[in-house]
């Protein structure tokens, strides 16, 4: 993951900075992923799961709305005061997502979960239950864009729709990354979108500039970003954000998940 700003380098933590601080009052490690497998087998001690489809998407593949995120908050035992850090296959969409709401004090662990044991760490088994805390919510507003708000953006010239999915996805070949299509939804794109995969987003700083300027993702347009539930387009949103910085990036939330299940929605294909 490159990091070419030093407020990236702020926001990566390694092991040793989460082992030493694993049993700070203030500090919270959340693991986020597609399926609790992994996090049961074994995760950082002390650590909570957040389900990016179960507890972040619960019905119907919609975002979680305001007052469920704050009862998952308030279950993970984080405040306003709290330094998240997040770890694991969804890490960026936890991080993106509390950045979205304002909370300065989130952290990524820089590199795979498989990182904790290389750098001597061990897993965890234990379930973790921490005491509840309260975390008012205001409008959840900053970096999230609708679906009401990408419809209006659609022809607006002043924006640009990115979509960072395979090249399956984007031509309407897959609904899902894996490539189940029957009876998930609508597949394609949002109509007059770009195609800038993530693995271009994630490469290094120089050809990162240059595939954003040859695909018009400029920092002078309001740049929305999308996939499929968020997880990828919230990659790109750091990588825009805190590695390039650009002024205005917006994820949908909603992705694809909610605007090919939708039945009113416009879908373009190849």
């Amino acid at each position: 993951m490159s990091t070419t700003t030093s407020d990236a380098v702020e926001v990566l933590v390694g092991p040793g900075w989460i082992a030493s601080h694993i049993d700070d009052g203030d500090v919270r490690v959340v693991e986020v992923d597609v399926s609790p497998a992994a996090f049961d087998a074994g995760h950082i001690p002390g650590a909570v799961f957040w389900n990016a489809y179960g507890h972040l998407r619960p019905v119907a593949y919609r975002p979680l709305d305001e007052a469920g995120l704050a009862g998952l908050l308030s279950r993970s035992g984080i405040g306003p005061d709290t330094t998240v850090v997040f770890y694991g296959y969804g890490a960026y969409l936890g991080y993106w997502l509390m950045r979205s709401l304002g909370h300065g004090r989130a952290r990524l662990m820089d590199g795979p979960r498989e990182r904790w044991l290389e750098a001597g760490g061990t897993w965890s088994v234990e379930a973790n239950a921490p005491a509840a805390t309260s975390y008012p919510l205001g409008s959840v507003a900053r970096d999230v864009a609708s679906r009401e708000e990408v419809l209006g953006l659609i022809d607006d010239r002043d924006a640009v729709l990115v979509d960072v999915r395979s090249h399956e996805e984007f031509t309407g070949e897959r609904f899902w990354p894996s490539g189940a299509t029957e009876g998930a939804g609508r597949a394609g794109r949002l109509p007059g979108a770009v195609w800038l995969p993530v693995e271009v987003l994630a490469g290094d700083g120089a050809a990162v500039r240059h595939a954003c300027q040859t695909a018009g993702v400029v920092p002078e347009r309001h740049v929305v970003v999308y996939c499929t539930i968020g997880n990828r387009a919230s990659l790109a949103w750091y990588e825009l954000t805190q590695v390039l910085g650009y002024p205005r990036v917006s994820v949908y939330y909603g992705s694809w998940a909610e605007w090919g299940t939708a039945l009113d929605t416009p879908v373009e294909t190849s």
